[in-house]
């Protein structure tokens, strides 16, 4: 079964509120934790590996916290995903040739490989800006 894991909901709370604040506004993480119902120090962690690959950014010491790394309209709820679970892969045999040894013969692979292609669309489709407008935290 395909399931986001719990880092992945608070990831995307995480930012969800980042959107929805006004551009430019620094958010400190116990502000974000309180209003996302996200442990502080989890939520920390996952913000700074977002910082790392540009989806937030982070100021430290006096006034520090946390805002988005550019417009929410540039960031997919995809890219959140991917950030905290890794890539879309809803079967072992997707990693690549020879991970399965019945890849070549077998008629199941074609379908994953859509489901995964169709979970991707359906998640690159979908913007923090988007949600921001349509999530109540």
């Amino acid at each position: 079964m395909m399931e986001l894991t719990r880092k992945g909901e608070y990831a995307i709370r995480g930012v969800i509120y980042l959107a929805q604040i006004p551009p430019g506004t620094v958010a400190l993480i116990s502000e974000i934790a309180e209003a996302t119902d996200v442990p502080q120090t989890f939520l920390a962690k996952i913000l700074q590996s977002f910082a790392k690959i540009g989806i937030v950014k982070s100021f430290r010491g006096a006034g520090g916290g946390f805002i988005l790394g550019r417009h929410p309209s540039r960031i997919t709820l995809r890219e959140v995903v991917e950030a905290v679970e890794g890539p879309i892969m809803p079967n072992r045999c997707l990693l690549g040739s020879g991970t399965c040894e019945r890849d070549n013969i077998c008629g199941v692979h074609p379908v994953w490989r859509k489901v995964q292609e169709k979970v991707a669309e359906t998640l690159d489709a979908v913007t923090l800006e988007e949600l921001a407008a349509t999530t109540k935290l």
